[in-house]
């Protein structure tokens, strides 16, 4: 087989890419290891950021999102049994999130590569990146229990933190940034309608915990719990008591409850890989950072690197100049670790640390406080959460 471009991983990222791509007269294949089910079902992030919006609607791929997608102007921080909002729109010029679940924004883009795009190949599995230093790279795939090569002319890494394609950059090039929380999130999708119409994020003594919701009628909540905690050992009725104790505020607001449809513990760990390229393969999306999901920050930054990736082809097909492409790596990485920076704001402000000391708890006090008493820092909350720009 042989592609211009190819793409290693069916996630948000990867099927964005394909979308642009096609867009811009570009041909693809993307291959994926998973079959379509479980692409489809996969339950990952929820909250898109005003660029994200963006780009999907640009992109041809946002009909169902803007009909059937939350947006949200604001979040509601709660502390000391005390809430306060923060208007979005309102310090920002207009800037705005949509709800709208990672599993639908992948159902869109499937449909729209499998009736319009270039090869979309499920369970086949990327086994090695080769020749990634010369002008023809491939991937060595495994497809329909036969191996096969995928020549291209670039190579775009989706395929997570776990890849091939990140293991193809050789170790004395790599640099690795990371740190790990000694936390977890406990989240669950339940049968109830949201107990709020934004999201609440609230820092307690016992934990943090965060208020979401998936549609008017399921609602997504996360509780903080000590790293390698096991979601079995909560059962439906501990979850949403202890929601109710870190989310109590003085004015009585209540929580609605529901049956409990699935539960699950996210890790949290801070990760950046330099550098995003090497020769023809470029790394995007988790392949090159991790993120807490503090911050709503992981999907959105995926999505840059591929726009900043494909607007660098497009330029090189259209100028014949690779000036944007040798920048991909540098471009992307200004947005990571702005969004890096946000996201372990949040987590270190929202969560209790096992080892914190009262200083500690002090200083997260404070650091909340300055929030709801300037208007300076509740802009630079409101501008981090909405997102950095994609140029």
């Amino acid at each position: 087989m042989r592609t211009t471009v190819g793409i290693i991983g069916a996630g948000p990222a990867g099927l964005l890419l394909a979308r642009l791509l096609h867009n811009a007269g570009i041909d693809s294949v993307v291959l994926e290891s998973r079959d379509r089910a479980y692409v489809e079902q996969r339950q990952r992030a929820g909250i898109l950021e005003q660029g994200t919006v963006d780009v999907l609607r640009e992109a041809g791929a946002a009909e169902r999102m803007d009909r059937e997608g939350l947006p949200h102007d604001g979040i509601e921080l709660r502390f000391d049994r005390r809430r306060h909002r923060v208007d979005f729109p309102a310090l920002t010029g207009g800037r705005s999130v949509m709800v709208y679940a990672q599993t639908e924004v992948c159902k869109d883009l499937i449909a729209l590569q499998v009736a319009e795009g270039g090869p979309l190949l499920f369970e086949a599995e990327a086994l090695a990146v080769e020749g990634a230093e010369t002008e023809s790279p491939s991937v060595r795939f495994r497809h329909e229990g036969r191996e096969d090569v995928l020549d291209c002319d670039y190579v775009v890494a989706c395929d997570g933190s776990w890849g091939v394609g990140r293991k193809a950059v050789p170790a004395d090039v790599s640099r690795v940034f990371e740190r790990t929380y000694p936390f977890g999130w406990l989240g669950i999708l339940a049968d109830a309608a949201p107990s709020h119409d934004e999201l609440v994020y609230a820092r307690h003594d016992r934990g943090f915990a965060l208020l979401s919701m998936r549609s008017p009628s399921v609602t997504r909540a996360y509780l903080q719990v000590p790293e390698g905690t096991n979601a079995d050992d909560w059962n439906d009725e501990e979850i949403w008591d202890e929601l109710d104790r870190r989310l109590e505020t003085a004015d009585g607001w209540k929580l609605e409850r529901g049956p409990i449809t699935s539960k699950s513990v996210t890790p949290m760990r801070s990760y950046v890989h330099e550098p995003m390229r090497h020769g023809r393969l470029f790394l995007a999306g988790d392949a090159a950072h991790i993120v807490p999901p503090t911050g709503a920050k992981g999907l959105n930054l995926a999505v840059g690197d591929v726009v900043t990736f494909a607007r660098a082809l497009a330029h090189r097909h259209k100028t014949g100049s690779a000036e944007l492409l040798d920048a991909y790596s540098q471009t992307c990485l200004r947005r990571v670790w702005q969004a890096e920076r946000f996201s372990y704001a949040m987590t270190t402000m929202l969560h209790s640390a096992p080892d914190a000391t009262p200083f500690d708890d002090r200083v997260q006090r404070a650091r909340l406080d300055r929030i709801t008493a300037s208007r300076a820092a509740e802009t630079d909350l409101a501008e981090g959460y909405t997102g950095f720009p994609l140029d």
